[in-house]
Parts: C-alpha cells; sequence; structure tokens
C-alpha cells in the first residue's frame, strides 16, 4: 500500500506538488494521470525517497522507502529506462541491483525470463531497443518480487506485442494481491487496464476514484437509435422528457433515458429498430475536458 498524506514540494515559490493527498491499495491497478507538469513525476520521486517533500509524507507499508531495510523487496520501480551503464550487460545490471538488496542470480535469471530478456541477457544494455531497455526496466522492477509496483510510463517504447504483455502482467500482479500504480499518456490503455484512477493537475488532486464511476460523473451517457420510423420515435422520446437530436437519416441521438426504456416505448408504439447502442464518453475526451484548466503546455495556447 502506498499512502501519500499533505503532500507537497516547492521549488521556491513555485509549488509543484500540493498538499496532495491519496491511497493506493493493493489487489489494483491505478492509473496516475494528469497534463505534463502535473507533477506526476515530482509525487513518484517523492513516494520512492528520490526527493525530499517540502511537507507531508510518502508511506510505502506504513514506511518511507528510505527506511526500509531492503528497498527492492518494498517497492519495485520504473522511472527511466536508459538510467543504466550502457557497457553492461543486462543480466550484470540486474545482478548489481540485486546484490545490493541480499537477492541471488537465481531470482534475477526469473526476472529475465519473466521479461523476454533471457536471449539477450549478455549483450550490453547500450545496445538494447528502446522496448528492450523497458523490459529491463521492468524486470529489475520485480526483481525483489516487491508487494507494491511504482511504473512511470511502462508502455513507452513497447511494441503491440510488448504493450499486451505489460497490460497483463500488471493485471495478474494486482490479481496477486499487490499495490500497482502506473502513470501514461496513453488514455486508452489506462481504460483496458487500471481499477482506479488519481487524477492531479498543476499538483493538485483533482479525482481519486473508480474508473467507472470517473466516466459517468463526468459524461453524458448517449443512445444511437435507428429506426425506420425515427421520426415518430423521436417525438415519443420527446413527450417522455428525452433529449433527442437526428443523426443522419433514420438516425437519432438520445440524452437524458437508457436503451431498456427506448426498446419499451418503441415496442408500446409498435417501432421496428435495426440498431441500440449505448455510447459512452472515452476516458480520453473525460480527462481532456476535466484537466483543460489544468495545461502547462499547449499547442493551441502556442497558436493563439
Amino acid at each position: 500500500m502506498i499512502e501519500v498524506n499533505g503532500l507537497t514540494k516547492r521549488y521556491g515559490d513555485v509549488p509543484a506538488v500540493d498538499d496532495l493527498s491519496f491511497t493506493i491499495r493493493p489487489g489494483e491497478v491505478t492509473g496516475f494521470l494528469g497534463p505534463n507538469g502535473a507533477g506526476k513525476s515530482t509525487t513518484m520521486r517523492m513516494v520512492l525517497g528520490l526527493d525530499a517533500p517540502t511537507a507531508g509524507t510518502a508511506l510505502v507499508n506504513g514506511l518511507p522507502v528510505a527506511e526500509q531495510p531492503a528497498p527492492l523487496r518494498a517497492v519495485g520501480a520504473l522511472l527511466d529506462a536508459g538510467a543504466l551503464l550502457p557497457g553492461r550487460s543486462g543480466y550484470h545490471h540486474l545482478l548489481a541491483l540485486a546484490a545490493g538488496n541480499g537477492l541471488g542470480r537465481g531470482r534475477v535469471a526469473a526476472v529475465l525470463e519473466e521479461v523476454g530478456l533471457s536471449g539477450v541477457a549478455r549483450r550490453a544494455a547500450g545496445t538494447y531497443s528502446l522496448g528492450m531497455k523497458q523490459r529491463l526496466g521492468i524486470a529489475a522492477a520485480l526483481l525483489g518480487d516487491p508487494p507494491v509496483l511504482v511504473l512511470d510510463e511502462p508502455l513507452n517504447g513497447l511494441d503491440p506485442e510488448g504493450i499486451v504483455w505489460i497490460r497483463k502482467l500488471m493485471r495478474r500482479m494486482a490479481a496477486e494481491g499487490r499495490a500497482v500504480l502506473m502513470s501514461s499518456h496513453l488514455m486508452n490503455e489506462i481504460e483496458l487496464t487500471v481499477d482506479h484512477l488519481v487524477v492531479i493537475g498543476r499538483g493538485r488532486l483533482i479525482a481519486d476514484t473508480r474508473m467507472a464511476t470517473f466516466i459517468a460523473e463526468h459524461s453524458d451517457q448517449e443512445v444511437v437509435v435507428r429506426a425506420p420510423r425515427a421520426a415518430d420515435l423521436g417525438r415519443r422520446l420527446t413527450q417522455a422528457g428525452a433529449g433527442v437530436r437526428p443523426d443522419g437519416e433514420n438516425r437519432l441521438v438520445v440524452t437524458g433515458t437508457g436503451p431498456a426504456q427506448i426498446g419499451a416505448l418503441a415496442a408500446a408504439g409498435g417501432i421496428e429498430l435495426h440498431e441500440l447502442t449505448l455510447r459512452r464518453t472515452s476516458l480520453e475526451q473525460v480527462f481532456m475536458e476535466l484537466t483543460q484548466d489544468s495545461v502547462e503546455y499547449s499547442s493551441e495556447k502556442d497558436a493563439a
């Protein structure tokens, strides 16, 4: 478990993180979202004990990471996949980390197998592709078999097979009872992978909620209906208090009611339906709308 309480980081008079509080629970994959400059990386660095907070606390299973007797056994992290010695092999990169945490060679071999790098483990890490370096970074995060994982943009550089693999890996880690915190700008992957969301902007908490709840609370549900007697159905829906707008020939977009109610109303009027589709707003749409006032760098602003 990760417990962040009143976490604050200031650089002079500029707050990078401002009185932030949230909890990352075991058994869940939590998505950590925010625009560029929102304070995500700074927050993760404070959680991992790499930056000292100006105020507040960040605890991993009740202790700061700096006080953990074997940090890799407490929390595994991927912040920068390129943070390695290019002349050292992937195997020896992991072996050096293992030695400092009382882990043996067998564990190094196991995580190399887990991430699919056993065949290139003796090659210099500097010759690895971006996707291979990312896998090596994930291997380092898994090395201590920790109950908590903190992954910053773990999908960077991965091909489609690698993206599916990391998605399944994170789901499996959570199913085993671990607390998984991942940051990513790939909203479609966040939507497919995470259970819970923590969203920040300008260093402050915007949302801390379940994925489904986040989308439902910040979006309007629409139902697409196609019927030969669309005009007749539209009048009936309007009389029932629904919002209706035409969307092409014999097609309506309906708000304020659900598919079951629309189907029942159509059946009562003897109206044949050719389509009845629930259309929900995507995570990306909700995120963009909710954080538009927290964006530090915007091409639209630059162009204005």
